[in-house]
């Protein structure tokens, strides 16, 4: 097989570029595409050695900075990537990069880390970020996301096989594209968060700190509980929020370089995550080093945790968003903690390391290669992953 790998964008190494990683080193002998790569020499590593090809955007006028700003425009973009010469396309896709062109005796693979988002339920914060809210300018921009939303929804009919990133977005992709999806769980480096059964008295919580995240929920919660500590990790725009509600037994930490936030995740008493996820590379982390997680009862959560009904949980879920509900769903935490034992939430954890996302990627794909040479239909989509 000759493969082409079509990564959304690459300016950081963030959760969809920790499975590009993987998908690297399952084919290194891929050619990797990108609409822009503006990745800093510190944070190339993961590439592996390898070229990107990029499109005009990568030159566009302050593109660097304001890349976003660029995506009404991606969709043309895309189509500049010659990938006639392929026998496989894997698209890396939460926006455009499963709209390149392709022909019926290409393989199309795509592994979905969600519909678009930017045209949907995330519109509005796309665009205060990029500042096109308000007035003609915003209503432009409005009319522009519609005909991308009609775009992403066209452009699903090209892909052969959804591979999906939880049963959560596969039921999103039913939704939305009205296909079928195999889950394929994202790379999570168990290795790299060690083991650490003795806990300290403290609550944790690792996030950016952005609206959709609710950080300031969980921390007016602990605000409340002033006998209970909590440490938060990460930064943002919600910063000011999240400090104004901070009573003095919350400690804003800001971003950490990884052995600080190692050394503070293992040996917390518990994690917390008031959003909800896609999948949460976070709350997996935190089980890899023995730490238990307080989830909201939503999303990616439910496959990552076990929760009391289970007979080895790994963790609490709250049903509502709310303080109320996160202060109880601690104080059931408290109550039940010795049947939550470390070894079982580093056990669950593994069920996503790096070397299991690249046995079920290479699976599905080889898999589907065959199929498709054979003209057979595609693996079925399953619950459990491939």
């Amino acid at each position: 097989m000759k493969i082409a790998i079509v990564h959304e964008w690459l300016v950081t190494y963030a959760g969809a570029e920790r499975a590009l990683e993987q998908m690297l080193q399952c084919y290194p002998q891929a050619d990797l595409f990108a609409t822009v790569d503006f990745l800093p020499p510190a944070e190339r590593g993961f590439l592996q050695g390898h070229s990107v090809r990029t499109t005009w955007i990568q030159w566009a006028p302050l593109a660097r900075r304001f890349y976003r700003h660029y995506l009404p425009f991606m969709p043309l973009a895309v189509l500049q990537h010659d990938l006639s010469g392929y026998d496989v396309v894997i698209s890396s896709n939460h926006a455009v990069a499963k709209g390149v062109k392709t022909r019926p005796d290409q393989l199309h693979l795509c592994y979905c880390y969600t519909p678009m988002r930017y045209t949907g339920e995330l519109q509005e914060l796309y665009l205060r970020q990029t500042g096109m809210s308000r007035g003609l300018k915003g209503w432009v921009t409005r009319r522009i996301l519609e005909r991308l939303r009609l775009w992403d929804v066209r452009t699903a009919k090209n892909v052969t096989a959804f591979m999906a990133i939880s049963n959560y977005i596969a039921q999103r992709i039913q939704a939305v594209y009205h296909r079928d999806s195999v889950v394929v769980y994202p790379p999570v480096d168990t290795e790299r968060f060690e083991y650490h059964p003795q806990k300290d008295d403290y609550y944790i919580l690792v996030s950016r700190l952005v609206p959709y995240k609710l950080v300031d929920l969980v921390v007016a919660a602990f605000t409340a509980m002033p006998d209970r500590r909590l440490v938060v990790i990460g930064d943002g725009p919600e910063m000011n929020r999240v400090r104004a509600k901070a009573g003095r037994n919350v400690a804003l930490m800001g971003k950490l370089d990884n052995p600080a936030l190692r050394d503070l995740l293992q040996r917390a008493k518990a994690f917390l995550i008031a959003a909800e996820e896609d999948f949460g590379i976070s709350p997996v982390e935190a089980q890899a080093c023995g730490t238990p997680v307080i989830a909201f009862r939503r999303g990616g959560a439910v496959e990552t945790v076990r929760g009391l009904e289970e007979s080895h949980p790994t963790g609490v879920f709250f049903a509502h968003q709310t303080t109320e509900a996160i202060q109880a769903a601690v104080a059931e935490f408290e109550r039940e903690a010795s049947r939550i034992q470390p070894e079982n939430c580093r056990k669950n954890a593994l069920r996503f390391s790096a070397e299991h996302f690249r046995r079920e990627f290479s699976n599905f794909v080889e898999h589907s290669w065959t199929a498709f040479k054979n003209r057979e239909d595609p693996p079925k989509p399953s619950r459990s992953g491939f």
